[in-house]
């Protein structure tokens, strides 16, 4: 099955609407997909339909920031459906904290001589999940800067001058709140996450005994070698090796949807495992 197990959409930080997120799907050839916003899941609706309509098998996910003993990290949730729920009652206090930090980054910026407000943050966001990319974009608009790669470069970049954090879950409590609400949890493009190879290891040994589902193996920034070590440590420890474009819309990455930078491949048992372990 040739699948796409992270898109994101203009729910949270991506250029697409979730049904326009569908047709890219289609043209791509692929037969199922996971939308994965940002603290999210107001977009589960509308790619639902329109996935339903082109007889695309799809899965609501959520894509989350997380901690673990100090390391920060992107874990996704797969088979989390809007509404009540352990896991979706977080999201609320998640967005909060994203506006939250959105103020002090705009009165940042304001300081350093800046003009921009969060009105003009909140007119690049066309959903609820708004956050450093957007601010970025606004910063492109006022033609501050060059891109929102540039933006991020020279800005917004954790430890940035006008970085600030904001709350996360821990990684254990995210499997946990994410199993009692149906779902299953993947740690997202383990490239990003900054260890030593030993720590890397043991974090991953700490994360599956607490009930981790899968990592994401392939994704558009690991390179072969990394794609290979990743699919043998998820089959270690019992994990599903998953995969994903991570695309967030042609105006930035050239990352594809199904495709990523041209070589993507995502395993054609891991859409049917991750469904198997939901619920």
């Amino acid at each position: 099955m040739k699948s796409d197990l992270h898109l994101h959409s203009t729910a949270s930080d991506g250029a697409d609407s979730p049904a326009r997120l569908i047709e890219l799907a289609v043209d791509a050839g692929l037969s199922g997909i996971a939308l994965t916003d940002h603290d999210t899941l107001t977009g589960i609706p509308e790619a639902r339909e329109a996935a339903e309509r082109s007889g695309i098998a799809f899965i609501p996910g959520v894509e989350l920031s997380v901690d673990h003993h100090g390391t920060k990290m992107h874990m996704l949730v797969y088979g989390i459906e809007p509404g009540p729920g352990a896991l979706q009652d977080e999201l609320a206090g998640l967005l909060d904290g994203r506006a939250v930090r959105n103020r002090k980054i705009v009165a940042a910026l304001q300081d350093l001589g800046y003009d921009i407000t969060l009105a003009d943050v909140e007119e690049q966001a066309q959903g609820p999940s708004i956050g450093r990319p957007h601010i970025a974009d606004a910063l492109v608009a006022k033609g501050y800067l060059a891109s929102r790669d540039e933006a991020f470069a020279e800005l917004l970049h954790d430890g940035g001058a006008v970085y600030f954090p904001r709350a996360r879950l821990s990684a254990i409590e995210a499997i946990e709140l994410g199993r009692a609400s149906g779902g299953v949890a993947v740690i997202a493009h383990p490239k990003t996450i900054q260890l030593r190879s030993d720590e890397f290891t043991r974090m991953f040994d700490d994360l599956a005994a607490a009930g981790l589902t899968g990592i994401e193996a392939h994704h558009p920034l690991h390179d072969l070698s990394l794609r290979r070590h990743l699919e043998k440590l998820a089959s270690r420890l019992s994990l599903i090796a998953t995969g994903g474009s991570d695309y967030h819309g042609m105006t930035e990455r050239e990352f594809r949807v199904g495709t990523g930078t041209g070589d993507l491949v995502v395993p054609s048992d891991a859409f049917e495992a991750i469904v198997g372990s939901i619920g």
